[in-house]
């Protein structure tokens, strides 16, 4: 990132509508717009609020938000320890191929690497060619025998029939 100048810092309280807004962005960007129901209240209370489940760090340049990354802990039974999933990694178009993506990527595996967790997990589209290359680029390695299931209606987890 030595031909920009980007910092990278924890969010804080009073970030949330930046925070959103470039979910926003990435939802356009992966065609799943319709998708997004999170709100500024929704982020703070589960970045910042009591029972706290995720964080997050932002990238800026002179004031603008440029990139982001939001994380969860979970866990692993064979490794009986903890693991970061990272939920999601986004950059601006604008600032694409200057190292913000890398340097986000970097000080969320350092993170979960000084809080001694086993493993950190991703998943990425599967026509998502520039963001596989780039993961790939780093050592990460695509678990293709995995296929990932999920519950979800309209934002919560439906009740399933007995």
């Amino acid at each position: 990132m030595a031909d920009v100048n980007v910092g990278i810092r924890p969010v804080r309280p009073g970030d949330e509508t930046r925070i959103l807004e470039l979910i926003r962005e990435l939802a356009d960007y992966e065609r799943l717009a319709h998708e997004v129901t999170a709100t500024p209240g929704l982020l703070a209370e589960h970045l910042f609020g009591e029972d706290a489940v995720a964080g997050a760090l932002l990238a800026e340049s002179e004031g603008e938000a440029v990139g982001f990354a939001l994380y969860f802990r979970n866990f692993s039974t064979f490794l009986a320890r903890p693991g970061l999933y990272l939920e999601d990694l986004f950059v601006r178009e604008p600032w694409r191929g200057k190292g913000i993506g890398r340097a986000l990527l970097k000080q969320v595996a350092d993170l979960a690497r000084e809080r001694g967790y086993g493993r950190m997990e991703w998943s990425v589209l599967d026509w998502n060619q520039p963001a596989i290359d780039f993961y790939e680029s780093l050592g990460a390695e695509a678990m293709s025998e995995w296929t990932v299931y999920r519950l979800s209606r309209n934002g919560s987890v439906p009740k399933l029939p007995e």
